[in-house]
């Protein structure tokens, strides 16, 4: 299997702080890579600077071609979606405008028909949302309205950022049900961030251990998840 992003020798800098230190990681193309590691590792920064959203150094690839060098919306337009902590939702806006603001570089309205109706396939809740504003929402709905309005663009690679964060444990197990879906469904590959380490390495096929900006750790989720030793001193369960 190919891979869809590729990141080599890859640094991150918020000002004259480096918060990245030269790492590599990759994700399959269809597959599904986490990053693990406690607050302050750079698993976000990881995300940000995929997206170009820090000063950055290193090589981006994705789908082949460098990106390290385009405008966020530019990787955005190539098929990057990233669904940020905190979901950030339009909570004036109801459901189904978020999701038509979620397709907002496709012109085609059928198009855009066909992907809320997908999303609400995926997400029957928002379905029953759909006039509803954003922000009476509960916390699990904001979050799949979120992973909803970035498949609107329909993207290749799915960047997903704490999706579990201040979620009760059934909303995480659905959500985190759903996202396998849409993976094996719509062969969208994914970056994922996440606290919840052993709900991440069930759901991933490869994952990377940050600390301090580095790459400690890498290998297939299932290694990772069955290594006691690696469970104990790193992720905390």
């Amino acid at each position: 299997m190919s891979e869809i992003l590729s990141a080599t020798g890859l640094e991150a800098y918020y000002g004259p702080t480096q918060a990245l230190h030269g790492i590599d990681f990759q994700v399959r193309d269809g597959g599904i890579t986490t990053l693990l590691g406690a607050n302050g590792a750079g698993k976000t920064t990881s995300l940000r600077a995929v997206c170009n959203m820090v000063r950055t150094r290193g090589a981006i690839s994705f789908a082949g071609r460098r990106i390290d060098n385009k405008a966020t919306e530019d990787i955005v337009r190539r098929g990057i979606a990233h669904v940020v902590e905190g979901r950030g939702t339009f909570v004036n806006m109801t459901v189904e405008e978020n999701l038509r603001l979620g397709a907002y570089t496709i012109k085609d309205h059928g198009t855009v028909l066909k992907g809320i109706e997908r999303a609400y396939t995926y997400f029957p809740v928002l379905k029953e949302r759909h006039h509803q504003q954003a922000g009476t929402l509960s916390g699990g709905e904001q979050q799949m309205l979120a992973i909803a309005r970035a498949l609107m663009l329909e993207p290749k690679l799915l960047l997903l950022d704490e999706p579990s964060f201040g979620l009760a444990p059934l909303v995480v197990e659905e959500i985190f049900r759903i996202l396998r879906t849409i993976n094996t469904e719509q062969g969208v590959s994914m970056l994922l961030v996440e606290q919840n380490a052993s709900l991440a390495l069930h759901l991933a096929d490869h994952a990377y251990l940050l600390e301090t900006g580095t790459v400690v750790m890498s290998g297939l989720a299932q290694d990772i998840r069955n290594d006691d030793a690696v469970r104990e001193s790193y992720l905390g369960y």
